[in-house]
């Protein structure tokens, strides 16, 4: 059960396409502002599939991890502001979002690296956890992937 009470903003797409097409597919949104090809990495256990031969498109991991980065990236600043904390204008969120295999089951997990210069280490370390607190993204799969959290200050 969702506990929003008002819904701010809504992205719809519709996808097409499947790993039987070449690994190609197409997301659209409703509203045209997104109309991209995807990569699908692939499904290892049908042989004639190459996991390597389709790269020319994002695949869903890196959406996803551009997505999550943005939203992570508003949620810092909201965390240092309430801190009174002043952040450096090189500061930067890096998200890796990993589609991985463990047994036959497939699995995805992340590591977020909040890089802020210059901010004491414990400081960095506190909007980092923070933000993931707040983070609607970070929210969404707090449990369900693993999730590693990184500060780089110096």
């Amino acid at each position: 059960m969702s506990n929003i009470t008002k819904v701010l903003t809504t992205g719809k797409t519709r996808t097409t396409g499947t790993i039987g097409n070449n690994g190609a597919i197409f997301a659209g949104a409703h509203d045209g502002k997104l109309d991209i090809h995807l990569t699908a990495p692939g499904n290892p256990a049908i042989a004639e599939y190459n996991f390597g031969a389709v790269e020319a498109h994002p695949t869903a991991e890196q959406l996803f991890a551009g997505a999550w980065s943005a939203c992570y990236s508003g949620a810092v600043g909201i965390v240092a502001k309430q801190m009174k904390v002043a952040l450096p204008a090189d500061t930067a969120v890096e998200i890796e979002v990993d589609l991985g295999m463990g047994g036959s089951d497939y699995y995805i997990q992340a590591r977020i690296t909040l890089t802020a210069r210059g901010i004491d280490p414990e400081v960095a370390d506190a909007i980092a956890h923070g933000a993931d607190a707040i983070c609607p993204y970070s929210k969404a799969v707090k449990g369900n992937i693993d999730v590693v959290l990184t500060t780089v200050t110096a």
